[in-house]
């Protein structure tokens, strides 16, 4: 016999009458926040330092050239963060543990080394971001970037990372001012229309390059890792997988919209001047919109989407190199229990920060780390490709044939473009271009 307290049935009234039914909307609401994340945070950390340059550098120098080529590049984030999250649900393992257990010793050892690599590059752009935007408020980057790498060294460590990454995330949001920008900025909306509809590539190497770059900034090799590893991290379950990939899918082409409208907003206020210079050049998109105070409205959107992906590309290295290595890794985790994964998250925090306080040239970093992702990016989506693509690791969520070719051909476009860069820049050594 069920008492009271255990029926599932609604409440009944004296008078008979039957009470309300369960609210099952606010259960599902309450699901959708505990699984929604990952692919929302690895998307738009994309949107950090070195992706606002590139997006910004891309319209001031090609106006809307780029656009088309975005469109195909939004696609691909689609795609490959939908198999770094469906990885994660169905195997309960992160995408370093799985190299780890399908491909042999040296091969793993490659994708660790290939993302170590890139994300040291990006760490330092993180940082030398938040410098920037400081000086853009007058304050020098020396007396910043030390008590920033601390604070987040510190969030990660001893706070609550996952109460930090929702507060660098509203910070972030300053950038909705750059579709309000692109609208008051009046671009050409016949040649916008165009240039998104028709195919635009240039052979020259400084749209190739740039090309790269914008690979590099959308589908940097950092976002798959961090996604798996993140939906593992909460512990989502394959039952759990259609929310899973809603927030991924959704999270990319939240990501890749914002993108597009730094591209045009910068193309209406500068477009035709060329690469970008400094941060206060990046800013003068905002300008329609914020007036005297884009520099400002810049400054905090940039801290904010700086310390986002500072935590986060860090993060993704850990992981990466925790579950190649077999070894705990969690950030709800003491260092005494996970020391390498929380070791070399701090190993990371400070040479980013001791390299971003030497005197570099802000913009060129930003983008140059942008070219190394796009660089590395096809070494990481082959594996991705090959470990979705097997039955024997996720059984029937296998990628089906339709699915296998699409994402071979996104492989295949994105290595053409990394060597065909590679070919260039070593043609040019050699005084053959």
């Amino acid at each position: 016999m069920t008492s009271d307290a255990d029926t599932t049935t609604p409440d009944v009234a004296p008078d008979g009458t039957r009470g309300p039914e369960p609210r099952k909307g606010w259960r599902r609401i309450t699901t959708v926040v505990a699984i929604a994340g990952p692919g929302l945070v690895a998307a738009n950390a994309g949107n950090d330092a070195a992706g606002i340059a590139t997006y910004a550098s891309a319209g001031s120098q090609f106006i809307y050239g780029t656009l088309f080529f975005m469109v195909l590049v939004t696609i691909a984030l689609v795609m490959v963060q939908e198999m770094a999250v469906r990885l994660g649900a169905y195997t309960g393992k992160g995408l370093g543990a799985l190299i780890r257990e399908q491909f042999s010793l040296r091969l793993t050892a490659l994708a660790v080394f290939c993302l170590l690599l890139a994300n040291t590059g990006l760490v330092v752009s993180e940082f030398a971001g938040i410098g920037a935007a400081f000086e853009l408020l007058g304050v020098p980057k020396w007396a910043v970037i030390p008590p920033a790498a601390l604070l987040l060294w510190a969030l990660v460590l001893f706070g609550s990372y996952r109460w930090a990454e929702r507060i660098f995330l509203i910070m972030s949001l300053a950038f909705f001012a750059y579709p309000v920008a692109m609208v008051l900025g009046h671009p050409d909306w016949g040649q916008v229309g165009s240039h998104l509809a028709i195919p635009h590539i240039e052979g020259s190497q400084a749209f190739i390059l740039l090309a790269v770059a914008l690979i590099g900034t959308t589908v940097s090799p950092y976002m798959q890792f961090y996604a798996a590893a993140g939906v593992v991290d909460r512990g989502a379950k394959p039952e759990d997988y259609k929310l899973i990939r809603a927030d991924a899918v959704l999270g990319a082409v939240f990501a890749c919209l914002i993108s597009l409208t730094i591209i045009i907003a910068t193309a209406a206020a500068i477009g035709g001047t060329g690469p970008l210079q400094s941060a206060a050049q990046a800013a003068q998109a905002l300008e329609p919109v914020a007036g005297q105070g884009a520099e400002l409205l810049f400054a905090f959107g940039l801290i904010g989407a700086s310390a986002l992906a500072g935590a986060v590309v860090p993060l993704s290295a850990s992981y990466a190199v925790g579950e190649a290595a077999g070894v705990e890794r969690s950030v709800s985790r003491r260092f005494r229990d996970a020391p390498l994964f929380l070791g070399l998250f701090t190993a990371q925090i400070i040479l980013g920060a001791a390299v971003a306080l030497t005197p570099v040239n802000v913009i060129q970093l930003l983008i140059g780390t942008q070219v190394l992702q796009g660089l590395i990016s096809p070494v990481v989506l082959v594996y991705l490709l090959v470990l979705t693509n097997r039955r024997s690791v996720l059984g029937a969520a296998a990628n089906g044939p339709r699915y296998r070719i699409a994402a071979t051909v996104v492989v295949l476009a994105v290595a053409a473009m990394s060597t065909i860069l590679l070919v260039q820049t070593i043609l040019s050594w050699i005084g053959w271009a």
